[in-house]
């Protein structure tokens, strides 16, 4: 059985400041998914977010190095984005929580 953590250590604030927000987390579900994708695929994956939100949540998830973006030097210019080694070790957390919210509904639908 694992020791709790003590209340004032606790870091899970911070794990969830990386992927808060209604979008990011759809965000790194599509890009865990394909590898690869470029902004307007992105967009068209996820058509209810505006063009602001995605450029902000893809830079905000850049900065934090849990995605990575390759500029291709070409024209028009050719951007791509995708998961980061570091933040690969995500998925198992995004997945546990897709799980737990999955069963949640389950239940209140009860």
């Amino acid at each position: 059985m694992k020791k709790p953590v003590n209340p004032n250590q606790c870091q899970v604030v911070t794990a969830l400041d990386m992927i808060v927000g209604k979008w990011k987390p759809i965000i790194l579900q599509h890009l865990m998914a394909e590898e690869t994708l470029r902004f307007n695929e992105l967009r068209r994956r996820i058509p209810d977010i505006t063009q602001r939100m995605l450029t902000m949540h893809l830079r905000e998830l850049e900065e934090n190095d849990i995605i990575h973006r390759e500029v291709y030097p070409q024209v028009p210019p050719k951007v791509e984005y995708s998961m980061t080694e570091y933040g690969k070790t995500l998925e198992p957390i995004l997945h546990a929580m897709h799980e737990w919210g999955t069963a949640h509904l389950e239940r209140m639908k009860k």
